[in-house]
């Protein structure tokens, strides 16, 4: 399969290319490198990549209408010439995307270019070049403040604590309608606090093991308070390469006549809850959350160090928990996350002396 990757250079979408250029898979990744954080922290995970044959990279943006259009046209699926030099785009991860949910208070508008904009033009670019499946990045930012747990992908998401949950919501919305109009097999991901190697500098584990080496104290939101569903990379990236390869049937009256009625049942539960699409939305969540001042404890071992503590009251956009129900990631591709939190964090502490030596 020919696969383009949005946001290579990015903490998951390195992962995801590596995975997939490993497995003999041509990647075409794009990503525009800002300077949200070290950028040389991204052109080192792009550096890697490059080394192998089957990867291809064009620095881009894709809330650039006319060069995602572009990017789209020159690899189109309806282009006999490039579907005899296997160029069309199989299947489209969409992962590139402002993350962040304090900095969306801070700059706001980055959220509707890349988020908002960059989104359309990606379906654009898949309803017109007939792609076979889009995969895209939602986020558990999008359960805002439900107080019903384990988040189900059924629950009701509709009050958002920070814009970029809000945008995240609306990608699943904007996803749910080009799906249901031009028939674009489409699955979402709702990511819970990804962490690993190679990870984002801009997250709280990542933040903690600097300040701790530095032997600066760390900041604790909510007086430590809270409790999170980590979730290790390499658990991500097996979720995301299954679902890769199921993407949705679309349900119709006609199908469901020709089945027995069990299948047809199955076929409607495989469904989002109410939509005949071919759309689904996934939780990836390790599906076992810890307080955040047992995940400091577990760094704290993985590091011999014990850490200052700064304790602060809850900030703007925070949530006081997240827990994913991954039963529908075991039923339809038979997989969830397992790695243990203090397996994951002694691979991220072991990775962070050694590439910062």
């Amino acid at each position: 399969m020919t696969i383009l990757v949005t946001g290579a250079a990015g903490f998951i979408g390195y992962f995801l290319s590596l995975r997939l250029l490993e497995e003999g898979e041509q990647v075409y990744g794009i990503d525009v490198l800002n300077s949200y954080y070290d950028v040389s922290l991204k052109k080192a995970r792009l550096a890697r990549l490059l080394t192998f044959k089957n990867f291809t990279f064009e620095q881009m943006d894709v809330g650039d209408r006319t060069q995602t259009a572009r990017l789209f046209a020159d690899h189109s699926a309806d282009q006999a010439a490039n579907q005899a030099a296997n160029q069309a785009f199989d299947c489209v991860v969409h992962l590139a995307a402002q993350a962040g949910v304090r900095y969306s208070l801070q700059n706001p508008l980055a959220y509707a270019d890349s988020n908002l904009l960059g989104f359309v033009n990606i379906l654009e670019g898949c309803r017109h070049s007939k792609v076979g499946h889009l995969v895209f990045a939602s986020s558990s930012s999008v359960y805002g403040q439900n107080r019903k747990v384990p988040f189900h992908t059924n629950d009701r998401v509709d009050h958002p604590v920070s814009l970029y949950a809000a945008t995240k919501k609306s990608n699943e919305l904007m996803a749910h309608a080009y799906s249901h109009l031009y028939d674009l097999p489409v699955t979402g991901l709702r990511f819970f606090t990804v962490y690993g190697p190679w990870g984002r500098p801009d997250m709280a584990y990542f933040k903690f093991v600097e300040a701790i080496a530095q032997n600066r104290p760390i900041d604790v939101y909510n007086h430590g308070q809270m409790r999170r569903d980590f979730t290790y990379i390499d658990d991500v990236i097996e979720g995301i390469t299954r679902v890769m390869k199921k993407p949705q049937p679309k349900l119709t009256a006609s199908t469901a006549s020709t089945v027995s009625t069990a299948e047809a049942a199955e076929a409607a539960r495989a469904q989002s809850a109410d939509t005949t699409a071919p759309y689904k939305i996934y939780n990836i969540g390790n599906h076992s959350p810890v307080t955040l001042m047992d995940f400091i404890t577990t760094i704290e071992q993985a590091m011999g160090k014990t850490a200052q503590k700064n304790m602060l009251p809850m900030q703007p956009g925070d949530v006081p928990a997240t827990y994913a129900d991954v039963q529908a990631l075991m039923d339809d591709v038979g997989f969830k996350p397992s790695t243990p939190l203090k397996v994951g964090i002694q691979k991220f502490v072991d990775w962070y002396q050694s590439y910062y030596a």
